[in-house]
């Protein structure tokens, strides 16, 4: 069951509380390249991504904000380190969020003015803490990283904003380390109610980093654990959309698009299945509706054990069983296997 948490709004998409748990990502474009961001951006969106986070480096790039948002359709963020003033110029550009953590911009004026933007225009804060950037002083008081310096160091940025009388917060902790990061957020899951944003920090390439992604990001889920995240891969952010949505769709979160489920071969297959599967999951990449399809390469893993799915196919000897909810509909020659089945689907 999912925790309960404050819901919050970046513009119109909300986090927390009963909103669908959401994908985001980070562009890698020079924020102040306003085309070359726009346009990423909306490959982004045309992948499902329901929020944006941009570096703001300088001036220029937070008034280029500005301009992005009229280009693009999902809300934006500015990640914002130690200049008060960049939130300060993001805000009045009409950023829908900021990433910054008030203990690290100075003194308590500087504070007291961007929170003053941020209610005015209703702008939530988020307080990150990577396991990389925990204060030497915090540090020296827990005995190195581990999920109580991670804790300690977010609540230390959270009771800055409180005392100021400011609650539109959300938190991250993020480590680059699986089991850190999944004790972090069950540490603080269990003190605050405000929502969370869950994701393994510095994971790697496209390959790895989705596998320790999906553990990492999975494993909180699981435990209810988690109102919006991010993968972070090295590599073209429109594959962390992929790879976000994708954990949801495997965790039954998220219903939007065909599941393909198919077996793994043995000796008892007759038909190019490999093959077979790999395209079938090409042909239905585009397609949304939440049913499930069966790619099995005999009788034995057919009908029978995968009669869960709404359709499916059972290899034979050059040739294969259409299923739907293990019963067989028809019997099909190995190379009209995929377009059959396709026109099964586009009955349903």
């Amino acid at each position: 069951m999912r925790r309960e948490t404050k819901k919050l709004f970046y513009g119109k998409v909300g986090i927390g509380g009963d909103s669908p748990i959401s994908v985001q990502s980070m562009t890698n474009t020079d924020t102040r390249d306003i085309k070359s961001t726009i346009n990423q951006i909306k490959r982004l969106e045309k992948e499902g991504c329901d929020l944006i986070r941009v570096a703001v480096l300088d001036n220029d790039a937070a008034i280029a904000i500005k301009d992005i948002k009229k280009g693009i359709n999902i809300p934006i963020i500015s990640d914002i380190h130690f200049d008060y003033r960049l939130a300060l110029e993001a805000i009045k550009s009409g950023v829908d969020g900021l990433r910054i953590n008030p203990g690290n911009i100075g003194d308590k004026k500087k504070v007291e003015e961007v929170v003053k933007a941020c209610k005015e225009r209703q702008v939530p804060i988020r307080i990150g803490v990577n396991s990389g950037s925990i204060s030497k002083e915090v540090l020296e008081k827990f005995g190195g990283v581990n999920e109580d310096s991670m804790v300690y160091s977010a609540m230390e940025h959270v009771r800055i904003l409180e005392e100021l009388d400011y609650t539109n917060i959300k938190i991250s902790l993020k480590a680059t380390d699986v089991r850190l990061t999944v004790k972090a957020y069950e540490k603080i899951s269990n003190m605050v109610n405000y929502p969370l944003h869950v994701g393994i920090t510095e994971a790697g390439t496209p390959w790895s980093g989705t596998i320790k992604s999906s553990i990492g990001i999975g494993s909180l889920l699981l435990r209810g654990i988690g109102d919006t995240i991010r993968v972070s891969l090295t590599g073209d952010p429109v594959e962390e959309v992929k790879v976000g949505k994708q954990i949801l769709r495997t965790l039954g979160i998220l219903k939007d698009k065909i599941e393909i489920i198919s077996c793994p071969t043995c000796g008892r297959t007759q038909i190019d299945l490999i093959n077979l599967a790999n395209r079938v999951e090409e042909r239905l990449k585009d397609i949304y509706k939440p049913i499930k399809v069966a790619i099995m390469g005999c009788a034995v893993n057919g009908p029978g054990e995968a009669r869960e799915a709404d359709i499916g196919i059972a290899g034979g000897k050059g040739c294969g069983l259409i299923f739907k909810k293990g019963k067989i509909i028809k019997k099909v020659k190995e190379e009209d296997l995929l377009d059959e089945l396709v026109r099964e689907i586009d009955k349903l």
